[in-house]
C-alpha cells in the first residue's frame, strides 16, 4: 500500500488519516472520530461497545473494517482500527451525536478535496495553510512548519532508498534524530509539553521548529552523502544528524541564557498572544 499518513481538523480536535495512493481512498482513525462525535473520555471502550452490539446484529461492518499503523501519543505506530470514508459514514449512523451530520459534511469536503489535490498538487499546501490559520497560528510560524513538512518529505524519501520501512523504523530513527538535538526522547518532548495526541511539531516554537528542520535536514544530506548499508548505519547517521542542531543549540542558549527547549505548546502560546492583543498600548506623550 502506497500511503500517507496526515492530521486532520474538524472543530479544532485531530482525526488521524492515512491515504492510500493504489486505492485512492482515505482511511480515518475510529477511536479519533468516536472521541469527536461522543466526547467520550473512554472512546476505545465505547468502540470496544459498539463493534460487539454490531457483531450481535449481524452487521457486515464489523467485519470489513481494518487496520492501520498510526502515531499513538508516545509517538510509536500501533495498529488502529480504520474505516474508509464509505465505512465511516455508515458507522456514523450507529452512534447517536449531535455532531453527526457536521461531521459528515465534514468528511464529504475532506474526501472532495483530496480530488481537487490530485489535479493541483499545490492546493495541500494551501489547505495546510488554512487549517492552521483556522487555529490561530501565526503567518511566520505557518511558514516555518510548511517548509518543516517539505523537509521531512525529503528525509522519509532518503529513507525509503535506503530500503527503510514506515511504522517502527521510522518512529525510531525519528527518536534518535530528536534526542540528539533536543536531549529528549520524542515521548519526554511530548510529556514536557502536556501533549496526548497532539503533533510535537505543532507545538514546537519558531526556534524548535528551526532546530528540528536542520536536525532533519542534516540527517538528509549526512545520508545521502554517506550512503548507510542499513538501519544500524541509518541509525548512527539520525544522530550525526542531530548533533549538529544539538551543537547550534547549545550556542545560541550560551547566547541568550534561555533554554530552546520549553514546555510552551500551541495553546499556551495562543492564549499569551490573545492576552497581548488585549494589553492597552502605551500612549506617545
Amino acid at each position: 500500500m502506497t500511503k500517507r499518513v496526515e492530521i486532520k481538523i474538524f472543530e479544532e480536535k485531530t482525526v488521524r488519516t492515512v491515504w492510500d495512493a493504489e486505492s485512492e481512498k482515505w482511511y480515518f482513525s475510529i477511536i479519533d472520530v468516536i472521541e469527536i462525535l461522543t466526547d467520550s473520555p473512554r472512546p476505545r471502550k465505547y468502540w470496544n461497545a459498539l463493534k460487539t452490539k454490531l457483531k450481535v446484529e449481524g452487521s457486515e461492518l464489523s467485519h470489513k473494517l481494518g487496520q492501520l499503523k498510526m502515531q499513538s501519543a508516545d509517538g510509536k505506530f500501533y495498529l488502529t482500527d480504520v474505516a474508509d470514508t464509505e465505512q465511516l459514514f455508515r458507522l456514523i449512523q450507529s452512534i447517536p451525536s449531535p455532531k453527526a451530520e457536521p461531521f459528515k459534511q465534514w468528511l464529504a469536503q475532506v474526501a472532495a478535496e483530496r480530488l481537487d489535490e490530485m489535479q493541483d498538487p499545490e492546493l495541500t499546501i494551501d489547505r495546510a495553510m488554512e487549517q492552521y490559520v483556522k487555529l490561530g497560528y501565526s503567518e511566520n510560524w505557518i511558514n516555518q512548519r510548511l517548509k518543516s513538512i517539505e523537509i521531512r518529505k525529503e528525509l522519509t524519501d532518503e529513507w525509503k532508498k535506503r530500503g527503510l520501512k514506515e511504522g517502527v523504523q521510522f518512529a525510531t530513527l525519528t527518536d534518535i534524530i530528536t534526542k540528539a538535538w533536543s536531549d529528549k526522547t520524542t515521548k519526554e518532548y511530548k510529556v514536557l509539553k502536556g501533549l496526548k495526541k497532539e503533533n510535537l511539531r505543532d507545538n514546537m516554537t519558531n526556534t524548535e521548529l528551526i532546530l528540528n528542520m536542520l536536525a532533519e535536514a542534516s540527517t538528509k544530506d549526512i545520508s545521502a552523502a554517506t550512503n548507510p548499508k542499513d538501519f544500524e548505519d541509518s541509525k548512527q547517521v539520525a544522530r550525526q544528524g542531530g548533533n549538529v542542531a544539538k551543537v547550534a543549540r547549545k550556542e545560541l542558549e550560551a547566547k541568550t541564557g534561555k533554554n530552546v527547549v520549553t514546555s510552551l505548546n500551541a495553546n499556551t502560546a495562543l492564549q499569551l498572544n490573545e492576552v497581548n492583543k488585549k494589553k492597552p498600548k502605551n500612549k506617545k506623550k
